[in-house]
């Protein structure tokens, strides 16, 4: 797709919403439609389409001015890795302190998958793009009940798919995947006892092979939405408020036994 075709798409759909909105009456049928797949590349940039940049222009400047301005500042580059990693342990904190919105006190456990960090975050200034580039979805903050028979399990699989974000435990996994150990608050897990997770929403319906959240004796949700990435800009400014660096490490949450 170039950006002649580009351009005409959005003309297409400028003068549907029109259409359909009452503001004219349209001659215009579909006739056909056509699919594909095209790889967008750098190419696409070495000679933009000077009517396109226009029609976008307007769109760009509202963007960048909610975008771009600074919010905080960062001491490292963190980034998101299997087993851990310092930007998984960031959001996993800031996921299970925050749980003190819902439920009043802060979660035994945090988790965060590894699939819902889309970004790194650089050393510098921290933008409110930046934010949105690591938690581009609409993941919803939520705080669970699990005994201690189903908190085991749900880090079975977490162990299972190589470590995810997690905050309040610390595991020991195997290279093959299996759980070898697993402590909350540096105790072991007392299978009659009843724990409170903090998630967001998507991993607490049992998607992304986390389906011992289906197990939870209770989900609390906040009678408003709070989302991840809300409270995880809230953090930043926080950070920068107090004059202090927003800073995360690896910390041996998750370690991999070389047995």
């Amino acid at each position: 797709m170039n950006f002649d075709c580009a351009r005409s798409c959005l003309n297409a759909f400028l003068v549907a919403g029109i259409c359909l909105s009452g503001g004219c009456a349209s001659g215009y049928s579909l006739e056909s439609v056509e699919g594909g797949r095209v790889a967008v590349t750098e190419v696409f940039d070495a000679e933009p389409d000077a009517e396109a940049v226009a029609v976008l222009r307007p769109y760009k400047r509202v963007v960048d001015s909610i975008m771009s301005p600074v919010i905080g500042h960062s001491a490292m580059t963190l980034t998101a890795s299997r087993p851990e990693s310092p930007l998984s342990n960031l959001l996993a904190d800031i996921i299970r302190q925050n749980a003190v919105k819902v439920t009043g006190r802060t979660a035994d456990v945090g988790v965060m998958n590894m699939g819902g960090i889309r970004n790194s975050l650089p050393e510098g200034e921290i933008t409110v793009g930046m934010i949105y580039e690591i938690t581009p979805f609409e993941n919803a903050l939520c705080v669970l009940t699990l005994d201690g028979a189903a908190l085991k399990e749900l880090f079975s699989q977490m162990a299972a798919v190589g470590g995810e974000g997690l905050s309040g435990a610390r595991l020991v996994i195997t290279s093959a995947g299996e759980l070898a150990d697993a402590k909350v608050g540096g105790r072991p897990i007392d299978i009659n006892k009843v724990y409170t997770v903090a998630t967001i929403d998507y991993l607490a319906e049992g998607n992304d092979k986390l389906v011992a959240f289906r197990k939870a004796r209770s989900k609390i949700f906040p009678s408003e939405p709070l989302l991840l990435r809300k409270v995880f800009l809230d953090y930043v400014s926080e950070c920068e408020r107090k004059g202090k660096f927003v800073v995360s490490e690896v910390e041996g949450r998750i370690r991999v036994s070389e047995e």
